[in-house]
């Protein structure tokens, strides 16, 4: 018998004794684990999965895949290159038992970390606050669910968005607008978090980096844009 299961995002089709690596998984060496997202087992096709169906694997050991490597060089004033190494985290498992039913009832860890269902939920257990609200949702009749819906408030009427002022560099500050790429509404929100100066983008770690980008939902502009170092020949005057 053969069943296709879901994990990770990607989809296997496996029989007993198939040795398989999968997305990391949250199990050790030598434990047994159980796969729920079960898409078909034998004639059975899922609508998307087959109710209480699951396959148990063993976990042989936790590998890193292949390394690939990421390089990126530009080309401009202030040229940079950048050389990053991967390797995917994996699960190396061994099929055991595929199961057509009684998957819920088996006693087995469900395989987490993956994109794995666990059975946790449909036992009383949601694995997180999400799944946590969801299952109390789903637990409330009806008419306890409208009564508790509150009533939609009444739309209030926004003022009109005024145009963003020219930024200026303060008493003590510099004027990051001869930055490329830095405009009057980002340079607002630097002085918001602190920052005035080129020598202090200039003094950035990797980590400062990495904070500004996820508050000003920049996305990897500050690297883009090579900040750093236009920052450091503007403080140098």
């Amino acid at each position: 018998m053969f069943a296709v299961l879901k994990t990770g995002g990607k989809q296997y089709k496996v029989a007993s004794g198939d040795v398989l690596r999968v997305e990391k998984l949250d199990a050790s060496a030598g434990e047994t684990i159980q796969f729920n997202d079960i898409l078909m087992v034998g004639n059975t096709v899922g609508a998307p999965l087959v109710e209480d169906a699951g396959v148990q694997a063993e976990v042989i050991d936790q590998i890193k895949g292949e390394k690939t490597v990421n390089f990126v060089k530009r080309r401009r004033k202030h040229s940079s290159a950048r050389k990053k190494g991967h390797r995917q985290q994996l699960t190396l498992v061994r099929i055991g038992d595929i199961l057509e039913k009684g998957a819920g009832k088996s006693g087995v860890k469900a395989a987490i970390g993956g994109a794995g269902v666990s059975y946790a939920a449909a036992l009383g257990a949601p694995t997180s606050k999400k799944a946590a609200a969801a299952a109390e949702r789903a637990s409330q009749p009806k008419a306890a669910k409208k009564a508790a819906a509150p009533a939609p408030a009444a739309k209030e009427e926004k003022p009109a968005k005024a145009a963003p002022k020219k930024a200026k560099a303060s008493a003590d500050g510099d004027d990051l607008t001869k930055m490329s790429g830095v405009g009057p509404v980002i340079v607002s929100k630097l002085h918001a978090l602190g920052v005035t100066t080129f020598a202090q983008i200039a003094a950035w770690t990797p980590e400062d980096v990495a904070d500004m980008d996820e508050k000003l939902s920049f996305k990897g502009r500050i690297d883009r844009d090579d900040w750093l170092v236009q920052a450091a020949e503007l403080a140098k005057g």
